[in-house]
């Protein structure tokens, strides 16, 4: 199998591209941290990747909205060569603040899986109004199209760290095509696996905590599958059902991509 080179992007702001790098190389690729300007000056460095990640973090402070300044900069200056990018089979994966960009940039969930990047969705304040720190429970949707999220236990446990994680499609329309293509990958749920708003730490709408594209190569997801590499970082680690390296979901999820890319 051929080894596999993942850019995490960074910029101002970004503050979890070091535990992004750590999943991603515990899964198998090389990596390299890109600063945006870097990739700006020097376009055709996208050919050197096979897998972009956009990590977690405040970039530019949020200033005007979480994620919505790098998604500026990458639609109006790393449209074409991302475009590229993507058309060549390669796997794209924001968490966070990088599901943020993936959103407010168009490229997620591009319905009609074109280069326009037409936005059709946000991520907004949480309906608590705070900045919400915990771990919480994932269902697992789509019919296994999602790549990153391939085999995968039906219910997950993931920590979540946002102020705006409030996914809100555009329109009626837009969930209903969310839902007809199978592009939700992850809701909010309790440990059985029942979705409800009572469930859903922020007011997302379906209880959405995750999306794809429709190819099912570029994620976006608001839990932070790089905080649970190691079953020491799971809450309840020292009971014996969690102590198991199988439940590290997040490594699971890293590891998916580089698997699927080394082919």
């Amino acid at each position: 199998m051929k080894k596999v080179k993942t850019l995490i992007l960074r910029t101002a702001g970004t503050n979890c591209d070091k535990e992004t790098e750590y999943a991603f190389k515990a899964a198998g690729s090389e990596t390299e941290l890109v600063h945006i300007n870097v990739l700006m000056k020097n376009k055709s460095a996208f050919g050197k990747y096979q897998i972009l990640a956009i990590p977690g973090g405040f970039t530019y402070g949020d200033d005007i909205g979480s994620g919505k300044i790098l998604a500026n900069e990458i639609k109006f200056n790393l449209k074409n060569e991302l475009s590229s990018f993507v058309k060549r089979g390669n796997l794209v994966i924001g968490i966070c603040n990088g599901f943020q960009v993936l959103v407010k940039m168009g490229l997620l969930p591009n319905l009609s899986n074109t280069r326009d990047l037409d936005v059709d969705a946000t991520l907004s304040l949480n309906d608590s109004g705070k900045f919400m720190d915990k771990w919480v429970y994932l269902k697992r949707f789509g019919r296994d199209k999602c790549v990153w999220a391939k085999d995968l236990p039906e219910v997950s446990y993931l920590p979540i760290a946002h102020a705006e994680g409030k996914f809100i499609p555009r329109s009626h329309a837009v969930l209903k095509g969310l839902q007809d293509a199978s592009q939700v990958v992850f809701r909010y749920a309790d440990r059985d696996g029942i979705c409800s708003k009572d469930n859903t730490p922020n007011g997302s709408i379906d209880d959405i905590a995750g999306i794809c594209d429709p190819t099912g190569r570029i994620l976006g997801m608001m839990p932070h599958p790089e905080r649970h590499i190691s079953y020491l970082q799971h809450p309840n680690w020292r009971r014996p059902e969690e102590n198991k390296k199988g439940m590290c979901v997040g490594l699971r999820i890293f590891r998916n991509g580089v698997k699927f890319m080394s082919k």
